[in-house]
């Protein structure tokens, strides 16, 4: 009988699985789109589901929450600012998980999973502002020179 076992181990210990899921749900919170096997997008979502309401319910309680799973200052700051108020008239399904084909070098099953009404410039923001930045102190650099 199958009693309890009610998710994918993945093939990692439940430690790494922990790991995983919060750099996961980190990702996805930065980018709101982000690509992975399909079977890791299907457990992420309730992973992020419940860290959106604990987002929109807010308190410094759920903050505290919030912070253990993801350790990132930045995500629940945006998880508790702009996912909160976006969200705050959406009961549940803050998340979708769409097939995108197979990966060339094992034919995994991959998927997409994004946030509902998702800001499509986040998707790569925090990388261009480095590039930004690196850029701009390079010519900084080239005017004192």
């Amino acid at each position: 009988m199958r009693h309890g076992n009610g998710y994918r181990k993945l093939g990692v210990t439940s430690t790494h699985r922990k790991a995983m899921f919060a750099n996961m749900a980190v990702a996805l919170i930065e980018n709101e789109q982000i690509t992975t096997t399909l079977a890791k997008a299907k457990d992420l979502r309730p992973v992020v589901e419940s860290l959106i309401t604990l987002g929109k319910k807010g308190g410094l309680a759920n903050r505290r929450r919030a912070l253990s799973i993801l350790r990132d200052e930045g995500s629940v700051k945006k998880l508790f600012s702009a996912l909160a108020e976006r969200y705050k008239a959406r009961n549940g399904g803050y998340s979708r998980v769409m097939k995108a084909g197979f990966r060339y070098g094992d034919a995994a099953a991959m998927g997409m999973i994004e946030l509902v009404d998702r800001d499509v410039e986040a998707k790569g923001a925090k990388q261009r502002a480095l590039t930004e930045a690196k850029k701009a102190k390079e010519s900084a650099e080239e005017n004192k020179a």
